[in-house]
């Protein structure tokens, strides 16, 4: 992998592009669950001031649960979070076009229901299959067309909370300035670490190869902060935020974070986690509370102090994204089918309501 800054890592793998402008106008994408009124990914338009439109059916897909952007933003890569009678998933790649997606291709993942992907800046697709508790990885080529199946992670063990019972493989990440991945699986409760070797284009065990997180907790996502030496794990089964101090030749986690008011006793899933781009504000999702709950960064040492929690304005917030320009952040609130727009305070970090609008089952939402 090319050695690039933090900043523009970090964008390439959140598939959004850096905008030089402010208070300008941004298209998003949306991916969704096709089991009712939804027909695959949709197109919407965030204004100014913070008020979303929508363009209508981008292309028809099914269960597109997660999208990504290729560097040069010419393609999007959707999973197909399925299992077919062969027990594995698809992975979809679109040209992008005006308001519409143009089919490109289709590659099988190595697994069942494959639920998160990611493409790096030299075409490599990775991609977490949930029930099948591995890691596929593909390449993208010129013409957006995707690969056959490249190589497979299997990861194997098992936690001891629910959901634990065997692999759960739930995002896979690039880490900013290396070839390092971190592979996040929720039922072996375990950080994956490997190399990617561009020229046997595999996924090559690495030292460290794990890191336990605490007892139950069961990671989901993650997020780098741009110093490169944090990383912010969210768990989905305990509601918390952990720590985890990178250095050059170690992984350690520190501390752990409570996503929740004190108060708080029903239950609660966290999605989705996000940094801002100035490292100094981290959210988190909480399905269940319906909530964000948002954070100040200790620079000094990493810490967390929760600062507030702000309304979902839905049920079931899942994935959510901070726009390219970082005024605004927008929610994909699943079960009560609606995407909402926040203004964020930059200087404070909390959110401020802007709008809403109608979307079925939106659980991805991508600039």
């Amino acid at each position: 992998m090319k050695y690039l800054s933090i900043i523009t890592v970090l964008f390439i793998f959140t598939g959004c592009k850096i905008y030089k402008k402010e208070n300008t106008t941004y298209s998003f994408y949306v991916g969704t669950y096709t089991d009712k009124e939804s027909e695959g990914i949709y197109k919407y338009i965030l204004d100014k001031n913070g008020h979303l439109k929508s363009l209508g059916l981008a292309a028809m897909s099914e269960n597109p649960s997660f999208l990504a952007m290729s560097d040069d933003r010419k393609y999007l890569i959707a999973v197909n979070e399925i299992s077919n009678d062969a027990k594995v998933g698809t992975i979809e790649s679109f040209s992008v076009a005006n308001d519409k997606l143009s089919f490109m291709s289709k590659s099988t993942t190595g697994g069942a229901h494959p639920c998160f992907v990611n493409i790096n800046s030299d075409g490599y697709v990775l991609t977490a299959n949930y029930s099948g508790g591995n890691i596929g990885l593909h390449r993208l080529n010129s013409k957006g067309e995707l690969s056959s199946l490249l190589d497979i992670q299997q990861h194997s063990g098992k936690g001891i909370g629910n959901r634990q019972e065997a692999p759960h493989a739930h995002s896979v990440w690039s880490e900013p300035l290396s070839n390092n991945i971190i592979s996040v699986d929720l039922g072996t409760n375990e950080l994956w670490f490997s190399q990617l070797d561009t020229t046997l284009h595999k996924l090559q065990a690495k030292d460290p190869y794990k890191l336990k997180m605490t007892t139950g907790a069961g990671p989901r996502h993650l997020a780098f902060h741009p110093n490169n030496k944090w990383i912010y794990v969210l768990n989905e089964l305990n509601s918390t935020v952990s720590l985890v101090l990178k250095t050059d030749h170690e992984y350690k986690k520190e501390l752990s974070y409570s996503t929740l008011p004190t108060a708080y006793t029903e239950a609660n899933y966290p999605a989705d986690i996000h940094i801002s781009s100035d490292g100094n504000f981290l959210y988190a999702s909480n399905r269940g509370h319906n909530s964000l709950a948002i954070y100040k960064i200790n620079k000094r040492n990493g810490s967390l102090n929760l600062l507030s929690h702000e309304s979902s304005h839905g049920k079931w917030p899942r994935n959510f994204s901070i726009s390219p320009d970082g005024n605004f952040l927008l929610v994909a609130n699943q079960h009560s089918n609606n995407i909402v727009s926040f203004k964020r305070d930059k200087s404070t970090g909390l959110l401020h309501y802007i709008d809403e609008i109608e979307a079925y089952a939106p659980v991805c939402i991508l600039f």
